[in-house]
């Protein structure tokens, strides 16, 4: 990786309004608009079409636009740099892993038209459907882990920098990136070194060596590190990097284990797209199964 030199260009985030803190109405507004983009349809979650389930009254797309005009602009390295020091080391709460799903239901959406599932429920549909598909324990693991990140919301982070398509930071950015015309307010946009091809970066350097904007992937990646599988730990950290599963981009920063490991984020993504639906999941008799899984693979308590 080359030598970053200092460039005293940067954002304020310390007085955002309420109205950019929380552009959206919820963060599964995000969602719905990905899964407008991406409408593959599927057999995962039978019960609904996916093409019903958005069916709010054509609202318009403003608030989604100013979330994304949000975290493009703030989404800078600095920012990034700024939040792996102060999350990654893990020190602020320390909870049995039962406790930790009881904290992320703390997130309520009264918004959403296709479900009124809890955040546990929506993950158990994932892991549910990733295990009817006959896929390996760790993989349902995943799927019921993968959303635990959002619990950057109940820390106080803004919305945008706890969901939104994921992007490397340090370099420059893809126009396949969606509202890829919000860069030109980040201060990187106009860093010599942030604005070439590479940026900060090496040829094939591998993504590992690539700082991501920040959000819950990030942080559940290096929560789970230690515990799940390498293609699990690929699914966690990129599920929402749709510019490079989805679009193809950034093939120069990839090495050869990325391109490996690629099929498994793409065999990821439909469970996290398309599994949500409205049957809530019946937790009585699920729960032995569950609670056998987590003590196979994850210690007594996590922290956050």
């Amino acid at each position: 990786m080359s030598t970053l030199k200092s460039y005293p260009m940067s954002v304020d985030t310390t007085n955002l309004k309420p109205s950019e803190i929380n552009p959206l109405q919820s963060l599964d507004e995000w969602e719905d608009f990905v899964l407008e983009r991406y409408p593959e349809p599927g057999t995962i979650a039978t019960a609904k079409s996916t093409e019903e389930y958005r069916n709010y009254d054509e609202p318009g797309r403003d608030t989604v636009r100013e979330f994304y005009r949000l975290n493009h602009t703030y989404q800078t390295y600095d920012f990034v740099r700024q939040k792996q020091g102060e999350y990654l080391s893990f020190n602020r709460k320390e909870m049995p892993v039962w406790d930790a799903f009881e904290f992320l239901n703390q997130l309520v959406d009264d918004s959403d038209p296709d479900t009124d599932l809890d955040q546990f429920q929506h993950l158990l549909q994932t892991s549910e459907a990733i295990r009817q598909d006959g896929h390996p324990d760790w993989m349902v693991l995943t799927g019921l882990m993968h959303d635990m990140g959002k619990v950057l919301c109940l820390f106080g982070e803004p919305q945008w920098a706890v969901v939104g398509d994921t992007f490397p930071v340090g370099c420059a950015y893809s126009d396949k990136i969606v509202y890829p015309e919000f860069f030109q307010h980040n201060p990187d946009y106009q860093n010599p070194v942030f604005h070439t091809r590479l940026g900060v970066y090496e040829e094939g350097c591998g993504l590992r060596n690539v700082h991501m904007s920040w959000g819950h992937d990030e942080y559940v990646y290096q929560m789970m590190k230690d515990y799940i599988p390498e293609p699990g730990l690929y699914m966690l950290r990129y599920h929402s990097f749709y510019a490079w599963h989805r679009e193809g981009e950034y093939s120069y920063l990839l090495d050869h284990h990325d391109r490996e490991m690629l099929k498994w984020v793409n065999l990821f993504n439909p469970y996290d797209l398309y599994s949500k639906n409205p049957t809530p999941p019946n937790w009585q008799e699920l729960k032995p199964y569950y609670q056998d899984l987590i003590a196979k693979y994850l210690p007594a308590t996590l922290k956050f």
